[in-house]
């Protein structure tokens, strides 16, 4: 069988499986994933990859859990951080708080 290729959506999806392995295993690197990806998603230009991120946390804390947490439905959460998603930011803080996390204001290096 060969190896499925970036870009692809079976590629997308194994990778996506093994990065929520990785984090459910380290709390830690959950965390600084997070903060990393939110520092980076303005440089990046793209802020689809923080909430490529949290989705990512949220499946290593289990969707259902952090959905049963946020006050939201699991099809919501799902939405919300989903590539096309673009959540309000009650639905933000509520996603981040269920995952333990908050997020903080810092001013810009030079």
């Amino acid at each position: 069988m060969n190896k499925p290729e970036q870009g692809n959506s079976e590629y997308d999806a194994e990778h996506e499986y093994w990065v929520a392995q990785r984090l459910a295993k380290n709390p830690k690197l959950a965390r600084e994933y997070l903060k990393i990806m939110l520092e980076d998603a303005d440089t990046i230009s793209n802020e689809q990859t923080l909430l490529r991120a949290l989705r990512q946390v949220a499946k290593a804390q289990g969707i259902s859990k952090v959905a049963e947490a946020a006050g939201i439905r699991r099809e919501s959460l799902s939405r919300a951080l989903s590539d096309k998603g673009n959540p309000r930011i009650d639905t933000l803080l509520s996603i981040m708080r269920a995952m333990g996390l908050q997020l903080t204001v810092k001013p810009i290096s030079a």
